[in-house]
């Protein structure tokens, strides 16, 4: 806690829809004084908020409803265009972000990506946003969405190109700051795939043990597996690399005895994880594996990007 605050009273203004409380304190000012303050907050509890995009297509989902704090603020309308957003309630930023994401645009997300948590409005909303992006595809529509009939919530969704979408940011027809923060965010990304394809250094993740009973033979049919893979990768114009590549002559050279003993354990998924700091991306391929999937949510956690298939790599000219 901060030495420099103490909070001296709390007092309840209003718990109708959300909590509004006014707070008496204390506050040391750089010159050493201090001096009592009183703030109000209001407790809306915390929210997450999802860009979606499509790299085929070119576009983004977003939704339009009413607003009423705009209406009664400018807004002749009071409707808003926005990235779908919702409140936390009991789940974590991750699993709410995917329930919010079917509601309200139809989209059944199996996979999305933080990029970070914000406050939107600290002078007097205790809220943190936590963003996210994730593609989408017409596999995942699971339904209309337009959000719950309970909750009056009447959303129109939108399948809008990119660069029109950034275009009404520039023309004001998109207002949200928190949609404009993940539209800025997927252009500096190229998460759409607007910009000229350059060459990417991509780390290629698939099983290795997993599922083999450390068979070698079966072993060496896995990195068989992910070495054709890294050929593929660089006959698209990029520069694949494997774990393996690196972790396997140095265990072997340190003096490992077999699978699993201290040495390989010390060496196979670290050196990985540093190796992953080098890399653009990961492609991830096969079947299961904890260890391939470690790879990707440690580059998902860096902001790197993650391909699914051969057919999703931009082909270099």
């Amino acid at each position: 806690m901060n030495p420099k605050v103490q909070i001296k009273k709390i007092e309840l203004l209003s718990d109708n829809w959300y909590t509004l409380r006014k707070y008496t304190l204390d506050y040391q000012r750089s010159d050493g004084t201090w001096e009592e303050q009183q703030r109000e907050a209001y407790d809306r509890g915390n929210g997450a908020a999802i860009l979606l995009y499509n790299r085929v297509k070119k576009t983004v989902v977003l939704t339009r409803q009413f607003r009423l704090p705009t209406y009664v603020n400018g807004n002749e309308s009071g409707m808003l265009i926005e990235a779908c957003a919702g409140l936390l309630d009991q789940d974590g930023p991750e699993a709410c972000i995917q329930r919010e994401a079917e509601e309200e645009t139809g989209y059944k997300l199996s996979q999305v990506q933080s990029i970070g948590e914000m406050y939107m409005s600290p002078g007097s909303v205790t809220e943190i946003l936590h963003l996210f992006v994730a593609e989408y595809s017409e596999e995942m529509k699971t339904g209309q969405g337009g959000g719950l009939d309970e909750e009056q919530e009447n959303i129109e969704v939108l399948e809008i190109p990119f660069d029109e979408a950034m275009r009404m940011v520039e023309k004001g027809e998109i207002k949200d700051a928190k949609t404009i923060l993940l539209l800025q965010h997927a252009k500096l990304h190229d998460l759409v795939g607007l910009q000229a394809a350059a060459p990417m250094h991509i780390l290629v993740a698939g099983p290795y043990r997993s599922g083999t009973g450390d068979d070698p033979g079966k072993m060496a049919a896995n990195l068989r597996a992910m070495n054709e893979a890294a050929l593929q990768v660089y006959k698209l114009g990029h520069l694949p690399v494997l774990g393996e590549w690196y972790a396997l002559p140095l265990i072997e050279t340190a003096g490992s005895t077999g699978i699993s003993d201290y040495i390989f354990n010390e060496i196979f998924h670290p050196s990985s994880v540093r190796l992953l700091a080098h890399c653009d991306a990961v492609l991830r391929i096969g079947g299961p594996s904890q260890g391939a999937d470690e790879m990707v949510r440690v580059a998902q956690g860096g902001g790197k990007k993650i391909f699914h298939g051969i057919e999703e790599l931009p082909i270099i000219q």
